[in-house]
């Protein structure tokens, strides 16, 4: 362990949600990351609201991600897919995926990346 590292607990009181720009009715807050000396990945959790879709993009960075709650759609590349509660989702860098719920309660799923520049591009 580097001098700069040290062990950390976040309650889930401090954490901060934003709306993600991309995508109305999708929220995201970071459980660990960079700012909390984490030198390689970051853990968000990200909240799907009913009716919310995220648009079709590709990730400069994989995306390892685990349903915490909700029922949503998830496109990968052609396939789409319904997933929920306890499902783990695996999407390689620069793979086109989108989101949708379409259910009437919330969704949220936890996003494990890696840290550094992680370019989204909106496909058209």
């Amino acid at each position: 362990m580097s001098e700069s590292q040290h062990p950390s607990i976040k309650r889930a009181e401090s954490i901060e949600y934003e709306p993600v720009d991309a995508a109305e009715g999708l929220s995201k807050g970071v459980l660990v990351g960079p700012d909390d000396d984490a030198p390689n990945f970051a853990m968000r959790r990200f909240t799907i609201a009913p009716g919310a879709t995220v648009p079709e993009h590709t990730n400069e960075v994989e995306h390892e991600q685990y349903v915490l709650e909700g029922e949503y759609l998830v496109g990968i590349d052609d396939e789409e897919r319904t997933v929920s509660a306890g499902d783990s989702i695996f999407i390689p860098a620069g793979t086109v995926h989108w989101y949708r719920n379409e259910g009437d309660s919330r969704g949220a799923f936890i996003c494990v990346v890696p840290n550094g520049d992680d370019e989204i591009q909106l496909v058209e």
